[in-house]
């Protein structure tokens, strides 16, 4: 993990610019700590909202699986400016419209799914950096406003490339795809990877692959990351959480039980003072 840290601030130097971290995440990582990602779909910004509170390190963003458009992701993102969780994108795909679009609106995670290709990480790399480390353009986006007036100069630093590995494919690659300068995290996709492949979690041969993906990873001294129900595995630190559906539902469980946090037994929180 320090590597990667390191790495990164070098960079950063032979450009002549004085780094300055605002990832979190990234922050968090390199002290080596776990992080947790709560999982977005819904547009709704007060949603964002507590979610982005709610004591998540990230928001992982999903649109890859969910009709979300960049403008109400930027919409969410901009409603939310200066909460704890870190905004992370899981795009469709990795090409130029979609990385761009995604760092534009603020994202400082760039999360690619489905990766059985080095040219489709190469692909995210190029595009979410600027030069000399890649090919993103300058163009308008509320970055600025989220992230200060020198985010130009300091967004190769702080934005993070998230590798998917999802199907035996990615597996048989997952060493090259660890071994990408700018590839920050890769992620074993737990349940893909037992559809794609045909076994379950707990077989010998998906615990093979899974293994598989953790030796390369750790070895080029990558974060490793999966679910989190995965959070007790030796080696994993970057995890993406539940969704707001789920969460909705485990709070409804909660407040029918008669859990009334913040209040003595037997006594209604006063309307208007529960937490945001």
């Amino acid at each position: 993990m320090k590597f990667v840290i390191a790495g990164l601030l070098l960079a950063l130097l032979a450009e002549g610019q004085t780094p300055r971290i605002f990832n979190t995440v990234k922050t968090k990582l390199a002290q080596g700590k776990q992080v947790v990602g709560g999982t977005v779909s819904s547009s709704d910004p007060d949603i964002y909202c507590a979610m982005a509170g709610g004591g998540f390190d990230f928001t992982w963003i999903e649109m890859q699986h969910s009709p979300l458009t960049y403008s109400e992701v930027a919409r969410m993102i901009y409603a939310c400016r200066g909460a704890a969780a870190i905004p992370f994108i899981r795009v469709p795909d990795a090409n130029e419209g979609d990385i761009q679009k995604a760092t534009d609106v603020g994202a400082l995670g760039i999360i690619i799914p489905m990766v059985e290709s080095l040219e489709k990480v190469h692909n995210a790399i190029k595009f979410a950096k600027y030069p000399p480390l890649g090919k993103r353009s300058q163009g308008g986006g509320q970055y600025g406003a989220l992230w200060g007036s020198d985010y130009r100069q300091q967004a190769n630093t702080n934005i993070m490339i998230v590798a998917m590995i999802e199907s035996p494919a990615g597996v048989e690659i997952a060493d090259k795809i660890a071994a990408i300068p700018g590839v920050d995290v890769v992620f074993v996709a737990s349940t893909d990877l037992g559809s794609f492949s045909g076994l379950k979690q707990g077989d010998p041969k998906y615990e093979a692959l899974v293994t598989k993906i953790k030796d390369a990873v750790l070895s080029h001294g990558k974060i490793l990351a999966g679910p989190l129900a995965w959070k007790e595995r030796p080696g994993y630190h970057f995890f993406q959480g539940p969704g707001e559906t789920s969460l909705l539902r485990s709070g409804a469980k909660a407040a029918l039980s008669g859990a009334n946090e913040g209040a003595p037994k037997g006594v209604a929180v006063i309307e208007g003072t529960e937490k945001k």
